[in-house]
């Protein structure tokens, strides 16, 4: 959970359009050091762009991005170099790599192969399965064990910003539960902060310092999971009455 107030990444008045559709609409985001932010909504709200406007895949119409507070234009390849980490939804493996192959790939920014051989050793043991598994093809994994790959590869730059889209979807409860545990044991041992967009409310809000309810590409609401859950904004949202 939040250890620092230390101000990461600030999003100012944020557009992005998909041709002549709003996708986001001058939003606003702070992420703090060590902070988990959790970016919720019904479908279509904009959820994803938001991360996709912190790494650089979304192009700005407007608005600025501030890392650090200086101002920055976000390109993927600078933004890992930064320190920030994207996986994206669907886990988007490596399917015919092992599952060690795939965590290379990860490291791909990595000079030194004796530090990649050393991350490597640090998510192995930060994920005991994929030990086991660590020479098996990738699309032999199930659903679960692919996602636990996807985030384990973002870890290989030892990041301390993680974006994570959808990490829930398509798995069983019991293994959401799993991802959402690791997730936030990510976030205690290592200090990184995390985003992430997340349609599976209950797991993911018991993990988050602040959460961001955004509708229409607009943030409606910004608080406390807690504070967000009672109000009763969450239903007006999803039931479209906002």
């Amino acid at each position: 959970m939040k250890k620092t107030s230390e101000k990461i990444i600030t999003l100012k008045n944020i557009h992005v359009q998909y041709g002549g559709v709003k996708a986001l609409d001058g939003i606003d985001f702070e992420l703090d050091e060590g902070e988990v932010v959790v970016c919720m909504g019904p479908n279509g709200a904009g959820k994803s762009t938001v991360l996709k406007a912190l790494f650089g895949l979304a192009p700005l119409a407007d608005g600025t991005v501030s890392w650090h507070d200086t101002k920055i234009i976000p390109v993927p390849h600078e933004m890992v170099e930064r320190g920030v980490s994207f996986v994206p939804q669907g886990r988007q493996l490596f399917k015919s790599l092992t599952v060690r192959e795939n965590l290379e790939m990860g490291g791909y920014t990595v000079v030194s192969k004796k530090v990649v051989k050393e991350r490597i050793e640090e998510v192995l043991d930060l994920f005991p399965m994929l030990r086991t598994k660590q020479y098996e093809y990738a699309r032999n994994l199930s659903g679960g064990q692919q996602q636990m790959v996807a985030i384990a590869r973002g870890l290989m730059t030892d990041p301390k910003v993680l974006l994570l889209d959808e990490p829930s979807l398509g798995l069983a409860p019991k293994i959401v539960k799993e991802v959402f545990e690791k997730i936030k044991e990510i976030n205690e041992k290592r200090n990184t902060a995390v985003v992430v967009v997340e349609h599976n409310l209950h797991s993911v809000l018991g993990i988050a310092d602040t959460a961001y309810l955004l509708d229409k590409g607009k943030v409606v609401a910004k608080d406390k999971p807690d504070t967000i859950v009672t109000s009763g904004i969450l239903e007006k949202v999803f039931l479209g009455n906002v």
